[in-house]
């Protein structure tokens, strides 16, 4: 079974996806709760954390840069492995830049199927690649919409997304 995914059609830069990387991905959503938690916007989220950053520089003043490189990236291998994860569309179809006349995008799965879905559809969208820290079954990706309503049937088995 292939375990990559394309991002082809009406875009700027065909792009070629390996889901099997995106468990360390920072972007990654934890699918246990990220539909039952809301979303939230990202630069809402953005200018929370900057303002709390200020607010805390005031108050405690600035940190003093330590003489090493602690920039270890550290991973909850327990959380790793049992958790289900998915990583949001629009990552990637942003770097594919869609034409500006794409207002539909098709998925095709490894058996055959099409959906047909809107570009907003797509860019609110999350693929889902990891089920209780492994490989999602009929992958290599599943597709749910923004809003959670296919959460206990998505999209399975894709193997492309096509923007026409």
């Amino acid at each position: 079974m292939e375990s990559i995914v394309f991002i082809d059609g009406k875009v700027r830069f065909p792009i070629t996806l390996d889901p099997g990387v995106w468990i360390f991905d920072d972007r990654k959503l934890n699918l246990d709760t990220y539909f039952e938690e809301g979303t939230e916007d990202e630069s809402d989220t953005y200018t929370k954390d900057v303002s709390e950053h200020w607010d805390r520089e005031r108050t405690e003043g600035a940190e003093i840069p330590s003489q090493t490189n602690d920039n270890k990236i550290k991973y909850d291998k327990s959380e790793l492995f049992s958790r289900s994860y998915g990583i949001q569309l629009n990552h990637f179809l942003i770097n594919a830049e869609p034409d500006k006349n794409a207002t539909q995008v098709l998925i095709q799965t490894t058996d055959g199927q099409e959906f047909s879905i809107s570009i907003t559809e797509a860019f609110n969208g999350v693929i889902g690649f990891s089920t209780n820290g492994k490989p999602v079954n009929n992958g290599p990706v599943h597709f749910y919409y923004g809003d959670g309503s296919n959460r206990n049937e998505p999209i399975c088995s894709i193997k492309r997304f096509t923007l026409n």
